[in-house]
C-alpha cells in the first residue's frame, strides 16, 4: 500500500443557521480534483467536540502515516483564508513547524494568524500538534490549520486557488 501524502480533514455544521460548513464545502470542491502527486485522504465531516474530532484525527494520522496534515475548519467572521500559526491549550501551546512566511508568499487571498479561535478548531489543532510533537514526527510530519470564511460567489476562485497552492506547497518541501 502506498503511503498518503496529504490528510485533509473538515468540520461539519455547528450552528442551526448554517447549511454548511466552509470547510467542507472547500474540501467537496477541490475532492476528485488532481491537485497534488500522491494521495490524499480526505477526513470530512468531523464532529464540532474537541475529543471527538481529534480522536479520529490522530487514528487517522497512526493509521494513513500521511507527509502532512491540513485541517480546516470555518472562520465566519474573516473574508479570506488564514493560517494558523500556533494552538493554545490553557498555559499549554504549540507551534506550526512549517515556515508560513514562505508558504504564503505568493498568496494573494490568505493571511498568517495568531488566534486560533478558542473553540473546537484550535482544540483539534493543539492536540493535533502535541500528538506530532510526542511521537516525534513534527518534522517529519508537518500540519497546519487553516480557517476559511464562508464561501460565496465573489471570494470561491480566490480561496480554491490559494488553497491549492497551499498543498502544492507543502507537497513540494
Amino acid at each position: 500500500m502506498n503511503r498518503p501524502t496529504l490528510l485533509l480533514t473538515s468540520f461539519r455544521p455547528w450552528l442551526k443557521h448554517h447549511r454548511s460548513n466552509a470547510s467542507d464545502d472547500l474540501l467537496e470542491i477541490i475532492q476528485g480534483r488532481d491537485f497534488i502527486a500522491g494521495e490524499v485522504v480526505f477526513l470530512r465531516q468531523l464532529p464540532v467536540d474537541i475529543q471527538a474530532a481529534s480522536g479520529q484525527v490522530i487514528k487517522a494520522i497512526a493509521t494513513h502515516q500521511p507527509n502532512f496534515v491540513v485541517c480546516c475548519g470555518m472562520a465566519e467572521s474573516r473574508d479570506r483564508l488564514t493560517i494558523e500559526s500556533q494552538a493554545f491549550s490553557q498555559a499549554d501551546h504549540y507551534e506550526t513547524t512549517v515556515n508560513l512566511q514562505m508558504l504564503s508568499e505568493k498568496l494573494n487571498f490568505t493571511d498568517i494568524s495568531h488566534d486560533a479561535g478558542k473553540f473546537v478548531c484550535e482544540g483539534l489543532y493543539f492536540q493535533v500538534l502535541q500528538y506530532l510533537h510526542l511521537q516525534k514526527l513534527a518534522v517529519k510530519t508537518p500540519a497546519i490549520f487553516v480557517h476559511v470564511p464562508i464561501l460565496t460567489a465573489k471570494n470561491t476562485a480566490p480561496i480554491v486557488q490559494d488553497f491549492i497552492q497551499i498543498l502544492h506547497t507543502m507537497s513540494d518541501n
